[in-house]
């Protein structure tokens, strides 16, 4: 129980259920999420190796929390997880407003992520979305866009996967409905990624 209270303190007992609650759906999520990550880990963290290595890059995309995300995602591969090393070559979609605002003005939001795809993607690239439904018009429109201009596809979804996991090479699926679990189990796999990916580059004298 999540009840542990200062001396002299009596823990409000709606408090400590909700905690309770909270805690259980999310340790429900992170077994669920876990039993079956194995071969999409290895299928991303392979896909997403081969392109660094081979002098391209990972262009990535999401809204909202997963705009974050996408954005720690680059952070962490163009900067430093753990290790001194050399950057590698990772690029947000989410982070320039204006191009955000002027190809959302001019195009529609369902552009946002496509327009940039077909400016920067190059073969060798990866096209990483992000989102928990798996059904964000700017995400699939991007996905379609990296696969039409010869990009692999890799996905971070939630629940069944949606339309996008279809447009994914290599897609990992958080199977729970509930929005915060999925972005709590997506950036922990951000995580995994990017120590296992960091690793790799190291071993392989990428340094």
């Amino acid at each position: 129980m999540l009840n542990q209270t200062s001396p002299g303190r009596t823990l409000d007992p709606e408090v400590s259920a909700f905690l309770d609650r909270e805690a259980e759906e999310h340790r429900l999520a992170f077994d669920a999420f876990m039993s079956g990550l194995a071969e999409p880990f290895s299928l991303t963290l392979e896909m997403w190796h081969t392109a660094i290595r081979g002098g391209g890059k990972l262009l990535i995309f999401g809204n909202g929390g997963s705009a974050g995300n996408a954005q720690h995602i680059a952070a962490e591969l163009v900067v430093r997880y753990e290790t001194n090393r050399a950057a590698m070559a990772a690029i947000a979609l989410t982070a320039d407003s204006l191009i955000l605002t002027a190809g959302a003005n001019d195009f529609g939001f369902e552009t946002i992520f496509s327009r940039q795809v077909a400016a920067l993607g190059r073969p060798g690239d990866v096209a990483v979305g992000l989102s928990t439904s798996g059904r964000s018009p700017n995400v699939l429109a991007a996905l379609r866009e990296a696969r039409a201009k010869g990009l692999r596809t890799s996905g971070l979804i939630g629940g069944d996967g949606g339309a996008m996991r279809e447009l994914c090479d290599a897609a990992i699926v958080v199977p729970s409905r509930i929005t915060g679990r999925i972005q709590e189990m997506h950036l922990l796999v951000t995580h995994m990624l990017c120590k296992a990916l960091e690793a790799r580059l190291v071993a392989a004298g990428a340094s």
